[in-house]
């Protein structure tokens, strides 16, 4: 899926060197220090960021920009939540994809959009505010216009940060059923000690990648310590 994606800032180097092939189904963690580059990642697979080397492929064909069947989902403090829009109009906007530059919203999008509302369980709270909405609420939401999208690859960034024990637990056993469903999850997460329950797979990071495979083989506590001890290791090393 992923070949040697590269990308800068400027002459700064970001990111360089990351590979890695995955498959729905999955849901795979981006682990790393602060600063390692797992935001730039996410928006670098969804178009978001230019990418200076490397190549995307999604069922076969080449991803050269923005693409309708991945979703992402960006931090909460960058979210401005004041905004004035309601849960229904949110997910609304998880159609725009598929309308284009001339086509009408119809009846169609209008049933997506219910059955993103009711597989995510926030029916009843269609007409409310986003700033009205508990921190679990809003990730439901923002996940609920990834499905009225029809996106098939799910890019969360921090997706557990700022939730209580209810939330988060709620958050993890959605995830799961999305990607029984056939999705692939990839997602940035800072907690060690949940990433192996809630992620099956991992790429550890840190400006460039240390290792890719299952999370229990990944995250050892060698892995963990020349991850997070350096602020730009040596893949080779």
């Amino acid at each position: 899926m992923i070949n040697d994606v590269g990308v800068s800032y400027g002459r700064v180097p970001a990111l360089q060197d990351i590979s890695l092939a995955t498959s729905c189904g999955n849901r795979v963690a981006l682990i790393g220090p602060n600063g390692a580059g797992k935001s730039t990642l996410l928006k670098a697979i969804a178009g978001l960021v230019p990418r200076q080397t490397g190549t995307i492929q999604w069922r076969g064909s080449a991803v050269k920009r923005w693409s309708h069947e991945f979703a992402y989902l960006p931090q909460r403090e960058e979210v401005d939540w004041d905004f004035p829009i309601t849960v229904r109009g949110l997910v609304e906007m998880g159609r725009f994809p598929h309308l284009g530059l001339w086509k009408r919203y119809s009846s169609g999008d209008d049933d997506a959009v219910e059955r993103a509302l009711q597989t995510l369980g926030i029916t009843d709270l269609h007409d409310r505010q986003i700033c009205e909405l508990s921190g679990g609420q809003q990730q439901r939401a923002f996940l609920a216009r990834a499905l009225a999208q029809e996106a098939h690859v799910l890019l969360l960034d921090e997706p557990f940060t700022g939730l209580d024990l209810n939330a988060s637990e709620s958050l993890a056993r959605l995830l799961a059923s999305l990607s029984e469903e056939g999705r692939l999850i990839l997602a940035s997460h800072h907690d060690l000690e949940s990433a192996p329950q809630l992620f099956n797979e991992c790429l550890l990071l840190n400006h460039t990648q240390l290792d890719f495979g299952p999370t229990t083989q990944v995250l050892t506590p060698q892995s963990i310590t020349r991850a997070f001890t350096s602020d730009r290791p040596d893949p080779d090393n």
